[in-house]
């Protein structure tokens, strides 16, 4: 009977499709449902504490998928995915508002900062791309370090980004287009007055060009990424132009004048918007799967992307900051306007051109992560399984593309990008903080050979870290006009906490291949910049955040918990089967 009850759980597995959209005994009658649903306490508790481990990642979770990706990049084709995904909307439509509306000519730092906080993500990111290549990205790295539930809170999050991110790329490129046809940025776009104010502009063309982009997706990642660079190239092109145009009309007084009229609570509020520039990177890690050799370009590729691009969004925001006062940038379109009012009207039909190159890759390579994140999302039956399954044709995940795109094009036809891109700076900045915290535990603990004395004092490093980091976002988040009284507490209480954690605790495991320098200074750091940033961001999209976390808790109390649950006990009863013939065979052999 037992032997039967696993088989029945592998097919059910294996044959996803056939199954229905949940497969999964939980979901066979409204009689299984009900009776999961009474279980919804011991269930969460199993899976409160479930880790995957990496072998199952790689292995058993990437086999749900069928036919496999195929392994056709290189560090070249990583490289210009990470720049092809972020340099776009960010640097040409949030600059303007940004140096505008918060941080003045100090953008230029709030670009750093950002930068910093991203390459301290990007470092964490690589050591787990190279360790776990698989297409789940952060999802599987959180799977394996924090367990089932954080990889689920994470995975929703990610494919909230994901959307987001490209319906506001894709409602910015509609922008631009009228820009270049001498229209005004909301002239293409339907204006539906019974709606709502931040959702009664329907964009159309985002939605046509988020279907033209599927297509792409769909077909090839090296047709992809062939296609990325050409653009990428002609894009890096067109900023060589707009920064040598650009200085050769410079005024040092426009810099120099009012450097930083916003004070420091500017700089870092900017900072926390423009995070939204340099979201896309973590989409490579997604292409390790498809890799040649993770060990050698994933580094490469991610690390030299995220240098190129954060020198050019600096260069960038000081060449628009030298050509106008800060007060005269226009919001919409800064590049354009600054051409313009310098006497070189006809640039911003270079500059618009260019700015649609951008925003094309990064639509481009956003559409291939996300459908990747979904794709190990449906693996581990967290979401509908046929989601995972990767067409032996293309060797590209179809059915994945599709629904993540067809997401990305109904957002895009309503929503404001004001709105969109302080939802996706929250999301992210929550994400990559997670994915520090993984690495330290990574580092620190691993089961049946770290010593509950050791775990604890990890444990406890953690928290400390979290909470002093945690108290600084929030001071300086609702005390406009305090003084620094908390930071004396709260800043050495997170250098304590991680000084404690290298010199009291005791390595558990060193990478094989390349891993994340000074641990665990450069994750520590992570987590209290990526707070520290969220701390930046009004109130009002943290509500929104909220509504969305919500949700999510509701789709895995009453689906995805059940889902995975099942998945994970078939597994095991798999696993455990395979052992008990390994060793029949084994003894057979003995007694032959």
């Amino acid at each position: 009977m037992a032997s039967g009850e696993v088989t029945d759980v592998g097919v059910r597995r294996r044959g996803c499709c056939g199954g229905g959209v949940f497969p999964e005994p939980s979901f066979a009658s409204w009689g299984a449902y009900g009776s999961a649903l009474l279980e919804t306490g011991p269930r969460l508790r199993d899976r409160l504490t479930a880790r995957s481990h990496a072998d199952v990642e790689v292995h058993a979770v990437r086999d749900r998928s069928g036919a496999e990706m195929r392994r056709e990049l290189n560090w070249w084709d990583l490289a210009w995915f990470g720049v092809g995904a972020v340099i776009g909307a960010g640097i040409f439509v949030l600059t303007g508002q940004e140096a505008k509306e918060a941080a003045g000519p100090a953008v230029v730092l709030s670009y750093a900062v950002s930068g910093l906080s991203a390459m301290l993500s990007v470092f964490c990111y690589t050591e787990f791309a190279i360790e776990i290549p698989v297409a789940g990205g952060s999802f599987a790295y959180l799977r394996v370090e924090l367990g089932d539930f954080m990889a689920f809170i994470a995975a929703g999050n990610i494919l909230l980004e994901y959307c987001i991110g490209g319906a506001a790329v894709a409602r910015s490129w509609t922008s631009y287009f009228a820009t270049l046809l001498n229209h005004h940025p909301n002239e293409f776009r339907i204006h539906a007055t019974s709606m709502a104010e931040d959702y009664n502009r329907l964009d159309p063309i985002a939605v046509v060009v988020i279907m033209l982009i599927c297509v792409f997706a769909v077909m090839s990642t090296k047709g992809s990424s062939r296609f990325n660079y050409v653009l990428s190239i002609v894009h890096f092109a067109v900023i060589i132009f707009i920064i040598g145009a650009g200085l050769s009309k410079a005024k040092l007084s426009n810099l120099t004048d009012d450097f930083a009229p916003f004070g420091a609570r500017g700089i870092f509020a900017a900072s926390a918007v423009l995070f939204f520039a340099y979201i896309g990177f973590d989409a490579v890690s997604t292409m390790a799967e498809e890799t040649k050799n993770p060990a050698k370009d994933i580094p490469v590729g991610l690390v030299s992307a995220m240098v190129l691009t954060t020198v050019v969004y600096c260069v960038l925001a000081l060449t628009l900051c030298l050509m106008q006062p800060y007060r005269d940038i226009d919001a919409d379109a800064p590049f354009t306007v600054a051409f313009t009012a310098v006497g070189m009207d006809w640039a911003k039909y270079i500059v618009a051109f260019g700015a649609l190159k951008g925003m094309t890759t990064v639509l481009l390579v956003g559409a291939v992560g996300q459908a990747r994140y979904l794709t190990h999302i449906a693996r581990a039956h967290m979401a509908p399984p046929c989601l995972a399954v990767v067409s032996p044709r293309w060797g590209t995940p179809v059915r994945a593309t599709v629904a993540m795109l067809a997401a990305t094009a109904c957002i895009a036809f309503f929503t404001d990008l004001g709105i969109l891109s302080n939802l996706l700076s929250i999301s992210t900045l929550f994400i990559f903080m997670l994915v520090a915290v993984a690495l330290l535990v990574r580092r620190y603990y691993v089961t049946g050979e770290t010593s509950n004395t050791n775990r604890n004092k990890l444990v406890g490093c953690i928290v400390v870290i979290l909470i002093s980091s945690t108290a600084t976002a929030s001071y300086w988040g609702l005390a406009a006009d305090g003084g620094w009284a908390a930071y004396v507490v709260t800043v050495p209480a997170w250098f304590a906490a991680t000084l404690y954690l290298q010199l009291a605790v005791p390595m558990a495991r060193v990478p094989e291949k390349w891993g994340v320098p000074l641990v665990p200074w450069l994750p520590s750091a992570s987590i209290f910049i990526n707070i520290f940033l969220l701390g930046s961001i009004d109130g009002k999209s943290f509500m929104r955040f909220s509504i969305w976390t919500v949700a999510l808790l509701a789709y895995y109390f009453f689906i995805g918990l059940h889902a995975s649950y099942d998945t994970a006990k078939g597994l095991a009863a798999e696993a455990a089967v395979a052992k008990v013939e390994e060793g029949g065979r084994k003894a057979t052999e003995i007694t032959g």
